[in-house]
Order: C-alpha cells, then sequence, then structure tokens
C-alpha cells in the first residue's frame, strides 16, 4: 500500500511536525488558565444591550488589579478572567461595569481558584497521562502476546504509544501556538481533552493493529515473516475507510461545538478537534509504519 511504500516521507513529515511542535512548547510554552495560576472569574450576562468589549475592559483598567482576560460568552454577555479579588473589589467592579446601575447584567458565575489547588492540578495532570500511557502499553502488550511472531507483542504496545505520544505533543505545540499568537489559555478541560485525546488515538491504532494480528492468526506460521508486509499493507486498507469515517463524522460534531457551544467548552471542543486529526494522521502514517521497520530492523539482525 502507497502508505506503507512510502514510510520514510511519512516519517519525515512526522518528524517534522513533532519537532516544530516541540520547539513551540519549549519557546512559547502553554498559556495556563485560572485553574493552574489561580484567579477569579466572573461571567455576567446583559438583559439589554450588550456593551462592548472595550467598555469591560477599561471598566476592569480602573481597578488596577493586573492582567485580565476578557471574552464573549454567548450572545449577551461575557466572561472575565482576572487576579484574585475580594467580595469589596467584586462590588466596586460590578458597579463600574453597570455604571452605577444604569446598565442591568446578571451574574451568571463567580468563582475563585487558590494557587495551592492550580499547582495541586498540575501535578495530577501529569501522573493521569502517565498512568494512561503506562496502563495503554501493559494492555497492548498482554492482547498481541499471542502473535509475537515475526514482531514481538510489546512492540506493538511501543509503536502503539510512539502514536500517542506524536498526537499528544502536536495537540500540545498546537495550544503553545494559539496561546502566544491568539492568546488561548489552557485549563482543567484542556487535560480532561488530552486523557481523551489519548483514548481517542490508541482506538484508532489498534482497529489497524488488530487487523494485522487477526490476519497472522489466520497465516501459517512460517509464511508469517515473507508475508508481513503484505498483511500490514491489506489489514490497512481494509480500515483506512472505517477510521476515516469516524473521524469526519466525529470531527463534524466537535467542529458544531466549537462554533455554538459555550465560552467553557470551546477549548475542550478545540484540543479534541486538534488531537483527533492527529490521531487519524497517526493511525494511518505512523503506527502500521513503525511495526514494519520493527519487523525490518528485526529481520536485519537474524540475518546478520
Amino acid at each position: 500500500m502507497f502508505a506503507i511504500k512510502h514510510k520514510t516521507k511519512f516519517y519525515i513529515l512526522s518528524i517534522t511536525l513533532t519537532f516544530i511542535a516541540l520547539v513551540a512548547l519549549f519557546v512559547y510554552g502553554l498559556n495556563p488558565g485560572i485553574d493552574f495560576t489561580g484567579g477569579s472569574v466572573l461571567e455576567i450576562s446583559f438583559q439589554n444591550e450588550k456593551p462592548s468589549q472595550e467598555q469591560i475592559e477599561f471598566a476592569i483598567s480602573e481597578l488596577n488589579i493586573g492582567n485580565s482576560v476578557v471574552r464573549s460568552s454567548g450572545e449577551s454577555g461575557y466572561l472575565i478572567k482576572m487576579p484574585t479579588i475580594d467580595d469589596a473589589t467584586k462590588k466596586t467592579l460590578e458597579n463600574l461595569i453597570s455604571q452605577n446601575g444604569q446598565i442591568q447584567f446578571k451574574e451568571e458565575k463567580f468563582i475563585t481558584v487558590g494557587p495551592v489547588l492550580g499547582e495541586e492540578l498540575t501535578s495530577k495532570s501529569f501522573v493521569s497521562v502517565g498512568l494512561v500511557l503506562l496502563a495503554i502499553t501493559l494492555y497492548v502488550a498482554y492482547v498481541f502476546r499471542i502473535v509475537s511472531k515475526p514482531v514481538s507483542s510489546w512492540k506493538y504496545g511501543f509503536a502503539t504509544i510512539i502514536a500517542l505520544i506524536h498526537d499528544v505533543i502536536l495537540t500540545i505545540g498546537f495550544f503553545a501556538i494559539a496561546g502566544r499568537f491568539f492568546g488561548v489559555e489552557v485549563d482543567t478541560f484542556f487535560v480532561i481533552a488530552i486523557l481523551v485525546v489519548l483514548g481517542y488515538s490508541v482506538n484508532d491504532s489498534i482497529v489497524v493493529l488488530d487487523r494485522v494480528r487477526e490476519k497472522l492468526k489466520e497465516t501459517k506460521e512460517e509464511q508469517r515473516v515473507s508475508q508481513f508486509k503484505e498483511i500490514v499493507g491489506f489489514s490497512l486498507r481494509e480500515t483506512i475507510a472505517r477510521s476515516l469515517n469516524t473521524t469526519i463524522t466525529t470531527l463534524l460534531s466537535l467542529v458544531a461545538l466549537y462554533i455554538w457551544g459555550g465560552e467553557a467548552t470551546k477549548i475542550f471542543a478545540l484540543a479534541l478537534i486538534v488531537g483527533i486529526t492527529a490521531g487519524a494522521y497517526s493511525s494511518i502514517f505512523v503506527a502500521p509504519q513503525l511495526l514494519v521497520t520493527f519487523f525490518e530492523r528485526g529481520k536485519k539482525n537474524l540475518n546478520k
């Protein structure tokens, strides 16, 4: 199949994209939201005419509380993220926004997150992702133990993990660039989205690798070495339509959620759009190719 025959070209593309994502991550870093840094969030909706964003930003600047972010929330409201404020400062802010009661609005949400909670969320996020990766590796290695020839079962898990890491790095790198140039922040929804991407990505890769397992079980053991590359290519050809159809239908739903969903779900939807797109790519152009590469290197070592 084309994807197997030209695997080197896809390796170069994947490595290039991963390198760009890593450079962006180390140079720009992520733009952490209130969940990680601590601060206050006020969401308001206006009953009549909605003031301009510049008016809201000017009202906040009157308080001299530091950097704040104002974003539209639906058609009639704003979401304001700012450093931690007390009740007195909040009341002053509301008076400034309402111009001393001339403009009517409703408070939809007000929360304050301390820096200690932010640090705890950060550490737990890394632990969660690490445990998921470990569990996936062990599970895949166990499931594929039956077809450990001509490629060891743990290498199926290793190929899956490389594809997962590829998808996660591209997603995080995208948000590093978006945070630097568009002010996009990451929050706990972003962490949840990364965990969902891990599950979705491994599902895409396993669909292909599981078909390889089925074909290997149907093939006589003495013929597996000579036919291995053809088996991988045939398995990929059989599953590519299913993978693409599933990805496209999922992306349509996520795009709708991003466009018409609430402000709180935008980061979640955007992360899933990027991660699932990367997962579809890696399941077709990374994981199967890695399996073939492992096979070719193992074959060379046996011939030495």
